[in-house]
């Protein structure tokens, strides 16, 4: 990158809405991986001198790194559709389940609702502070946003007449947006800066010993337990 763009971007002059852009800018950086992982970004190309802590060959879990969901939407369509139970942990989960065109939605079974799937979702509580905060982060109104979250569980309660479905509302600000199908999940992140379904996407796999899927199944378990079940 010239030195004026790398001025513009420092002084705001110009955003950054390409990932290639976050990722030239940490290879010219040379930045470490855990910076590198804190930008949504792979481990860097070279070898790291820091040994096989620093290689993401030594964690098998992180299997591919997507730009967006919608890179991912196919592999993550027939993973629901082979799958015997799907965690989801969202904000409002309108493009994730809500609606009849929804990415996972529209892979169940509709004659039967999804039946002989469990379904559990969790979304951000209508009535937070929480809600109210992450509406301003995205620039939307907190009325707007709230609405959201209910027509989600409206809708889900229409699964639930005819299958295995809970949905549960947490108070905490969103960090992480999961989607779990049986031993593989998509994790992404949540960020003042863009919504749920722009960032980028870790398909994580269940394995005997690694610590990451663990790690977010224990999470969403811990939410679920503080949360209030309304589906």
């Amino acid at each position: 990158m010239t030195r004026a763009r790398v001025s513009e971007i420092i002084s705001g002059r110009r955003e950054m809405s390409r990932l290639d852009v976050d990722e030239r800018i940490a290879d010219g950086l040379h930045m470490p991986d855990d910076a590198r992982h804190l930008l949504g970004l792979a481990a860097g190309r070279e070898r790291r001198t820091g040994g096989a802590a620093f290689d993401l060959a030594a964690f098998p879990e992180v299997v591919r790194v997507y730009a967006t969901q919608n890179s991912a939407a196919e592999e993550i369509q027939q993973q629901a559709r082979e799958a015997t139970e799907l965690n989801v942990l969202a904000v409002r989960g309108l493009s994730l389940i809500g609606l009849n065109d929804s990415l996972l939605r529209a892979c169940l079974p509709r004659e039967q609702g999804g039946k002989g799937l469990r379904i559990r979702v969790a979304l951000l509580d209508p009535d937070s502070d929480a809600l109210a905060r992450r509406a301003a982060e995205i620039g939307e109104s907190a009325e707007s946003l709230a609405g959201g979250v209910r027509l989600a569980e409206a809708r889900l309660r229409e699964l639930a007449e005819a299958g295995d479905v809970g949905v549960w509302r947490y108070r905490m600000l969103p960090t992480w947006r999961l989607i779990r199908t049986d031993g593989t999940m998509f994790v992404g992140a949540f960020d003042a800066g863009w919504e749920g379904h722009e960032s980028a996407l870790y398909k994580v796999m269940e394995t005997p010993h690694g610590p990451l899927y663990r790690g977010f199944r224990r999470m969403f378990e811990a939410v679920i337990d503080g949360a209030q079940r309304t589906v």
